[in-house]
């Protein structure tokens, strides 16, 4: 069957099942992130480290949490809303915790990066590595992406700046 061809229903199901499994694959990494980051504390070393490290710990930390908060929500939502005829709305607000949980994932990821940049080399090297991961996650997750989308809009017929638009 061709999603033209789809019943409401059917686009509906095929959305959230789509958007879970995109969830599971991303759940995964994140748990593990937050996990190796809270078992940084419990290492000899750690004791060691100046406040700089312990604040950029922590909010690499917080970021991690704050993922791992919006990204298994969506399960909940489901479960709560499950055969109650709401499957559109727990689509729309399962995509904005999905947005939202992968830009603090990539501030999480940004913000490990720096840590580790600062324990292995430190200085100005280390800034530089969180700024160059902090821009790949933004081009790569969120900018791209949107150029793309944007792209669709503007090849629809009917848009004023369309190739399909006489």
């Amino acid at each position: 069957m061709s999603e033209a061809e789809e019943s409401d229903q059917e686009r509906l199901r095929r959305n959230l099942n789509e958007l879970l499994q995109e969830l599971r694959v991303v759940q995964a990494g994140v748990q593990i992130l937050f996990g190796f980051l809270l078992s940084i504390v419990f290492t000899d070393r750690y004791r060691e480290v100046d406040q700089y490290i312990r604040i950029t710990h922590l909010v690499a930390i917080l970021f991690a949490a704050t993922s791992v908060a919006l990204l298994t929500a969506p399960a909940a939502w489901h479960r709560a809303l499950f055969r109650r005829g709401r499957r559109e709305d727990v689509i729309e607000i399962t995509h904005r915790f999905t947005m939202i949980g992968l830009g603090t994932l990539a501030a999480a990821m940004t913000a490990t990066v720096l840590l580790l940049g600062e324990v292995i080399v430190g200085g100005w090297i280390a800034i530089v590595f969180g700024v160059v991961a902090g821009l790949g996650f933004a081009t790569l997750w969120f900018l791209l992406p949107w150029r793309e989308r944007h792209r669709d809009d503007l090849d629809a017929p009917g848009h004023p700046e369309s190739p399909l638009t006489v």
